[in-house]
């Protein structure tokens, strides 16, 4: 009978130093896990800064369009004051010009409007690609809030996976108390 006493406390005391090291185990399993959700938590930093640095070049871009528009506005208010100047000369000379002169200076100035012409298109072609820039652009940052909100989902699933190991774990925890209270009433 004694010896029989003495075998279980030694099954108990391998029984329990089994689920130590298990717990053990556990824990640092534990560990790993909350490691990988640091490196993850300085990636989502990372990308932030990477998307803070993003929007710096969008003002710098921003900015750098409306110094543009700035210097077309300039250069058209100078074309402007310089068109005016142009046709009240041709006013003053036209009476004392012959009529091929005249037509020479008409045909001058259909260059002249055929020129601001190209550049009128010159400028819509660059408005246009500065459009599809920009469509670039938000179509860049939709992929970006699609892949945050993927992120948040796996973080989402990975709480889920945390709370139901969690769960097993304090399963786990009561079958072994149920297991030292059978071994009581058995001793």
């Amino acid at each position: 009978m004694c010896r029989e006493r003495v075998a279980r406390r030694e099954g108990k005391r391998d029984s329990t130093a089994a689920g130590e090291r298990e717990r053990e185990r556990e824990r640092e399993r534990e560990r790993e896990r909350e490691r990988e959700r640091e490196r993850e938590r300085e990636r989502e930093r990372e990308r932030e800064r990477e998307r803070e640095r993003e929007r710096e070049r969008e003002r710098e871009r921003e900015r750098e369009r409306e110094r543009e528009r700035e210097q077309r506005d300039r250069r058209a208010s100078s074309a402007a004051r310089c068109e005016r100047d142009r046709v009240e000369r041709w006013e003053r000379d036209c009476s004392a010009m012959g009529e091929r002169e005249r037509e020479r200076e008409r045909e001058r100035e259909r260059e002249r409007e055929r020129e601001r012409e190209r550049e009128r298109e010159r400028e819509r072609r660059g408005e246009r690609e500065r459009e599809r820039e920009r469509e670039r652009e938000r179509e860049e940052r939709e992929r970006e809030r699609e892949r945050e909100r993927e992120r948040e989902r796996e973080r989402e699933r990975e709480r889920e996976r945390e709370r139901r190991e969690r769960e097993r774990e304090r399963e786990r925890e009561r079958e072994r108390e149920r297991e030292r209270e059978r071994e009581r009433e058995r001793e």
